[in-house]
């Protein structure tokens, strides 16, 4: 149990939840780390850089932590990220809850890719060049397959993990370096398909985790919506519910934003049944490449 003895709080039925104290510039939310400015804020999280006692700059990330339970189930998951060793996953410093947050330390990106995908509406008036997304989303590609596969040692077996949230604000720029973050959802699996909490970003999210399953494709097939709105400057479905709803089943994908050449490699990607998508992430993005880029 994560518990934040500096802002809890005692219901009167019993239970303990954390208050989260508001943020502010020159905080230390951390003994060596002073708040210098907000990054960007999402409905579940602030990110803030810092500098620490040495001088270095970071990115903090809050993650409010009201109920105790909560914070454990997202600590627990991001340290099992932390100690994956992939060029393509973000570097995690430091996790601990303070102030009613889970904070996560890490290093600093400049930016996401959906900062370079609003950069080019803005300046091009159009999405982004597909040679630029598919040599993004290929990196992004191999860290979803080396955390897909069962390579790693999960209570003295093998498993994989899925990470639950790719999406292109969780996807970030390091020079022409694109790492997977945000491991707050990521699940350890050692199956083709289990029971799961439906949760993660709605628009993004696989037709079983509505059912309230996880596949070990669920993360291609986020990946293949990132891919539409990257590539085609929209998503493929307009009838996503604002909560999970165990009844809603996802359409067929509207890709008439994409080159007729692509469809078909998205529409696999996309297929409602798991097992009919691709074998793995980068053979997906490999096949797309080849009649993408010209």
């Amino acid at each position: 149990m994560v518990y934040c003895p500096s802002c809890a709080v005692t219901r009167k039925d019993g239970d303990i939840v954390s208050r989260a104290v508001p943020l502010e510039i020159g905080m230390q939310p951390f003994p060596g780390y002073h708040l210098r400015q907000p990054l960007g804020r999402g409905a579940f999280a602030e990110v803030w850089q810092a500098e620490a006692a040495d001088g270095t700059t970071l990115a903090l990330k809050f993650m409010p932590c009201g109920d105790t339970l909560a914070a454990a189930k997202e600590i627990r998951a991001i340290q099992s990220i932390r100690n994956l060793d992939h060029p393509n996953l973000v570097r995690i410093e430091q996790v601990w809850c303070h102030l009613g947050y889970v904070v996560i330390a890490m290093e600093l990106a400049e930016g996401s890719l959906l900062d370079l995908l609003e950069a080019y509406l803005a300046e091009f008036h159009t999405a982004v060049a597909p040679e630029q997304v598919c040599l993004y989303l290929m990196q992004v590609a191999q860290a979803l397959d080396f955390l897909n596969s069962r390579r790693h040692l999960l209570d003295g077996r093998r498993g994989s993990f899925q990470h639950c949230d790719i999406k292109p604000s969780n996807l970030l720029l390091f020079g022409e370096r694109v790492k997977v973050s945000d491991f707050g959802l990521a699940s350890p699996t050692s199956t083709t398909l289990k029971f799961h909490r439906r949760a993660g970003t709605l628009d993004y999210a696989s037709p079983e985790i509505f059912q309230g399953r996880l596949s070990e494709w669920s993360d291609q097939y986020a990946l293949a919506v990132t891919y539409c709105l990257l590539r085609g400057g929209r998503l493929p479905f307009t009838d996503t519910p604002p909560t999970f709803q165990r009844t809603y089943v996802r359409p067929p994908p509207d890709l008439t934003m994409l080159p007729q050449a692509e469809r078909s490699i998205l529409a696999r990607a996309l297929a409602p049944v798991p097992q009919d998508r691709w074998t793995a992430c980068a053979d997906f993005i490999a096949h797309l490449a080849k009649v993408a880029i010209h």
